[in-house]
């Protein structure tokens, strides 16, 4: 119904009341804009309640995972292979060096999070926990609260995987550190995964692990059982987790020093390319979806980029069961110019680099960082 003033004014108009036209007029136009306003409000309470998700907020929490390639403290740790990080070594680590590689780190977080630093940071290649406090605490990092989690692992050198995260938008419920042995060669060590189950938001649990898995150093057919070994752990991990919640919010990352395709992934681990009907309790690696920009990977040797650093999640995050879920179309590797440069051998663009063979560069790493956006809907 639409209120039509100038029809019932010629009534009063004929009855000698021309002077309160305007005055009338305006009394009209103000029941139609009240009719109006009403049945607006009318409309919106009966489509919240055929939507009842309409009026939840959606925040988005960026989570990342980054190969630091070597951050070392400058001090010889006896029981490592860590002598040629410290000023008497071969790399002539020193104090120096160590706060750029750390301000390095911190000029990627900030990037990648377009000025705002991730909620969450994976990291592997990191000595000790020493060298995540000077992070954390000695760079502009210092703003944003991160808490930390580490564990020394009992790797040869002396790296391991470690995570740390604003403490406003996650809060760790579990931490534990998963060994990675070898029963069929005792003496044969590597880093351990990390497994860490919070609340995103103080709302929705998310379980998330961290890797870092044997490296291809001495062949790829001789390493292979190793990044297999690690694999199958893995899965055990997850497996168990699904049996408790087969709807469970698993989130994986990690350098796997295998490409999404090898059998370490694909056959052992499972997970497998993202499709239209996901099923909940199986693993989705989206680093196999198409992506905007193939012209990198997260590394690259001569003139081949690989995928070695990936984004693996569980089908409950893929669909998007409880109130988290993921954008699979998002892009997720992070290739700002400042982390590349001109490749004048194999052409095109290779990897800033901390050193090129034992020269210094002052670059960043020889890998590029992965990133997700995981959305919580609030009530």
């Amino acid at each position: 119904m639409i209120f039509q003033p100038d029809i019932l004014l010629l009534k009063f108009e004929n009855g000698n009341m021309r002077s309160n036209r305007n005055l009338i007029k305006l009394v009209f136009y103000m029941l139609q804009w009240l009719f109006i306003i009403e049945f607006s409000i009318g409309l919106s309470l009966f489509v919240t309640a055929q939507n009842p998700d309409v009026n939840k907020e959606v925040s988005s929490y960026r989570i990342m995972f980054y190969n630091v390639e070597n951050l070392f403290d400058t001090d010889d740790d006896p029981d490592k292979r860590d002598d040629e990080f410290t000023p008497g070594g071969s790399r002539h680590w020193t104090n120096k060096r160590l706060y750029a590689k750390l301000n390095n780190i911190y000029k990627v977080m900030i990037g990648l999070g377009k000025w705002e630093p991730p909620a969450i940071a994976g990291f592997c290649e990191v000595e000790n926990a020493y060298v995540l406090q000077k992070l954390v605490y000695n760079t502009p990092l210092k703003n944003f609260d991160y808490g930390i989690i580490h564990f020394d692992s009992p790797d040869n050198r002396g790296i391991d995987v470690a995570m740390i995260y604003r403490k406003a938008h996650f809060t760790p419920l579990h931490t534990e550190s998963v060994r990675v042995d070898f029963p069929e060669d005792s003496s044969s060590k590597t880093r351990d995964i990390l497994y860490v189950k919070g609340l995103i938001g103080d709302l929705e649990m998310i379980h998330i692990f961290f890797n870092h898995w044997p490296s291809r150093y001495g062949g790829y057919m001789d390493t292979q059982p190793k990044r297999n070994r690690a694999a199958e752990i893995l899965k055990r991990k997850t497996d168990s987790l699904f049996t408790i919640n087969p709807s469970v919010a698993i989130l994986i990352m990690g350098d796997f020093n295998d490409s999404p395709e090898d059998h370490s992934l694909a056959e052992v681990l499972k997970a497998v390319r993202p499709f239209s009907d996901s099923v909940q309790n199986r693993l989705y690696n989206l680093m196999l979806l198409p992506r905007a920009d193939w012209t990198y990977g997260t590394l690259k040797f001569r003139e081949y980029w690989d995928t070695f650093d990936q984004i693996i999640i569980s089908g409950g995050l893929l669909k998007g069961i409880f109130s988290l879920s993921v954008d699979p179309a998002q892009e997720k590797i992070f290739h700002d110019d400042f982390l590349l440069q001109q490749d004048e051998r194999y052409l095109g663009q290779k990897l800033f680099r901390t050193y090129s063979g034992f020269n210094y560069l002052g670059g960043f790493s020889d890998h590029l960082p992965v990133f997700l956006d995981v959305k919580l809907k609030n009530d």
